[in-house]
């Protein structure tokens, strides 16, 4: 059943008031029952030719991702180009979802993508702190969508939100929207710095109402970044919208997801809380910039049966 019941026009009703009524009526979260069911769903096994074919779809969910203060338009052109052909000795292996980049770089990544079928993502918007003016953050989404971005991954003003401005936090995600024009809208929660699952599963419902196509858990910059407890709660949001409306909005957790078996711990996840109409790229992205080289070691392991070594793939 769904969490709560989503008034016949949202945009009219939502006043600060309204919206304040809304979220803080949705079920509060067990804890307990939360991180009880993440570790023991943590614990399902995918063997054999399962476990391949889920590899592969893992690969084909990555959001590659390069935000460091020293990079530059041939890192990400190299990223890039990976991101297309993961292992260049196996053509086999499936392109990553899209390449994420600060807005600056938009251009030197969708000059090696363009015509490839990855996407191009851009944390617009003052990441990670999202500190800035509405006009600053809305020109950044501009600048990179009209470079090439396919994809923003925006920041809540978590001081809003804390706050119980609400409103402010919606009216801003509908503003950026509105600027991404055709790219998708990533909206990232930051919810390590949420605090609570109330919150979390709060400003999920908050981000879908405002017209968000993927909800996020982190910037990767504040910890605790991804969690499986957290992600559970926002794939229990998401199910929920979508049986209350039809439409189904993304889910990406990102920050600390490294190996393969972190990977497959998210794809169980997916399956048993949301169902498998999300375990595909277009509904579920994981957020990493190390994952995709021990993705890569687990396939190349499962096919010949050793390990290629860390030092075969390139340092991202």
């Amino acid at each position: 059943m769904p969490e709560t019941a989503l008034p016949p026009d949202p945009a009219a009703e939502l006043s600060n008031t309204s919206l304040r009524a809304l979220l803080h009526g949705l079920p509060g979260v067990d804890e307990v029952g939360a991180q009880a069911r993440a570790a023991d769903l943590s614990t399902r096994s995918i063997k054999t030719t399962a476990k391949a074919r889920a590899i592969d779809l893992a690969i084909s969910m990555i959001d590659l991702t390069t935000l460091e203060g020293a990079d530059t338009p041939g890192k990400v052109r190299a990223l890039s180009a990976k991101a297309v052909r993961p292992d260049p000795t196996d053509p086999t292996v499936p392109p990553v979802a899209a390449v994420c980049v600060y807005s600056d770089l938009v251009a030197a990544a969708a000059e090696t993508l363009t015509g490839s079928g990855v996407g191009v993502a851009s944390v617009a918007t003052a990441f990670p702190a999202g500190r800035a003016p509405l006009e600053a953050k809305l020109a950044d989404t501009r600048r990179a969508v009209a470079d090439g971005a396919a994809e923003i991954d925006m920041v809540i003003d978590r001081g809003a939100f804390l706050a119980g401005d609400y409103r402010a936090v919606y009216d801003e995600i509908t503003a950026v929207k509105q600027a991404c024009g055709a790219a998708h809208l990533k909206v990232i929660l930051e919810t390590g710095e949420l605090a609570t699952y109330d919150n979390v599963r709060r400003a999920s419902w908050l981000a879908i109402l405002a017209g968000a196509d993927f909800i996020k858990t982190s910037t990767g910059k504040v910890a605790p970044a991804a969690t499986l407890p957290v992600t559970l709660v926002m794939l229990e949001a998401v199910r929920d919208h979508h049986a209350a409306t039809g439409h189904r909005v993304g889910v990406k957790p990102a920050g600390g997801i490294r190996t393969a078996k972190d990977a497959m711990k998210y794809l169980v996840l997916v399956n048993e809380v949301a169902g498998d109409g999300w375990l595909d790229p277009a509904y579920f992205r994981l957020g990493a910039s190390s994952l995709l080289n021990d993705l890569l070691m687990q396939r190349t392991r499962l096919s010949t049966g050793t390990y290629s070594g860390p030092d075969y793939y390139t340092l991202d």
